[in-house]
């Protein structure tokens, strides 16, 4: 008689799958760390604007949450997609690792209210606005802690918009196309929303 694993029970695919979404974003990662220096100047104006482009960097919790379905994936891949600018160069250290374990933690609480069982576009995007009010949370008070109320506020506001459309949409449209393609076939992810 074949064992059957625990539903929550992690694969060695769901691993090797979590770790490639994970290292592919960490290089992205990489690569937007350089795109946020370069465009400062462009938000000179009013700062916190800048920020409608941060969700780039909150992506892998919501993806890697909604490819594997099971708790401690958004974590793990957001916390290897930080892993991986640190090691080649973050301007932010060490602290992109704390970063990540904030907002992969903030996306499995959402979906751990939901018992890990519903995957609609409005739980990536209730994901996604979680993993954003993480990161103001941390950035506020690691980067802006001489700023006011006031304008914490803005940054979160062009943090939470960039989280909904980025973050939400975005990974749900990712996933959902990853799905079409047939290579999420061994995962509830790519059966529920092939054509």
């Amino acid at each position: 008689m074949i064992e059957r694993s625990h539903p929550s029970s992690w694969r060695t695919v769901d691993i090797v799958v979590a770790a490639a979404i994970a290292v592919a974003f960490g290089v992205v990662f990489w690569a937007w760390n350089l795109v946020w220096e370069a465009t400062k100047p462009v938000f000179l104006v009013f700062p916190p604007s800048q920020y409608l482009i941060y969700g780039v960097w909150l992506i892998p919790a919501v993806l890697g949450g909604f490819v594997i379905r099971k708790p401690g994936a958004a974590l793990f891949t957001e916390v290897i997609a930080a892993l991986v600018p640190t090691v080649l160069g973050s301007p932010w250290g060490l602290d992109t690792l704390l970063s990540g374990a904030i907002q992969g933690a903030a996306a499995e609480l959402v979906f751990g209210m939901t018992l890990y069982r519903s995957w609609t576009l409005p739980v990536a995007v209730a994901a996604a606005l979680a993993t954003a009010l993480g990161a103001w949370l941390h950035d506020m008070a690691i980067y802006y802690p001489e700023l006011d109320m006031a304008a914490w506020l803005a940054f979160l506001a062009f943090m939470l918009a960039s989280a909904a459309v980025v973050t939400g949409v975005g990974s749900w449209l990712l996933m959902r196309a990853l799905a079409q393609t047939g290579v999420l076939a061994a995962f509830p992810s790519g059966s529920a929303h092939r054509a």
